[in-house]
């Protein structure tokens, strides 16, 4: 039996199956690229803060503070939204931080997970904030996600 060439509605499916998994192989492959905790960090803004020093704040010494509120939604929204949601409300990925413990009892876990990340099984899962963006910005973030507490 002869072979026969097939026609251009059949071409037209072969190539747009090809092109779909071409598309679907470069989204898998970009995926470890895009994954959980893969970030730069952007510049945050401090102007108008005083100056924390090198050594951290037990304590947010920002609390309450409308300044420090107004830079931390604009720096949530750089460097955490993206795992953490937008107006903090977590999709899943990461948790949800308007369910953060709220005063100096919450200050504690938030401080530790900026400054020292989080790995697990060497998969990192929230990179280090701590160096990148100063205690500055970081408190002033803390500071704004008080204000979206959720109980």
């Amino acid at each position: 039996m002869p072979l026969t060439r097939p026609n251009r509605r059949t071409n037209r499916r072969l190539r747009a199956l090809v092109f779909a998994g071409l598309a679907l192989a470069g989204v898998a492959a970009s995926a470890p690229a895009f994954a959980h905790g893969d970030m730069t960090p952007q510049p945050v803004d401090t102007t108008g803060l005083d100056k924390l020093g090198e050594t951290w704040k037990d304590a947010n010494p920002f609390r309450g503070n409308s300044r420090a509120i107004e830079i931390g939604a604009s720096a949530f929204n750089q460097n955490c939204a993206r795992c953490h949601g937008l107006g903090a409300v977590s999709g899943g990925i990461a948790p949800d931080l308007r369910y953060l413990e709220a005063g100096d009892s919450g200050d504690e876990w938030f401080k530790e997970r900026v400054i020292n990340g989080s790995v697990r099984n060497g998969v990192t899962y929230m990179p280090r904030f701590g160096e990148a963006l100063g205690q500055e910005a970081l408190w002033a973030i803390r500071s704004w996600l008080e204000t979206v507490h959720a109980d």
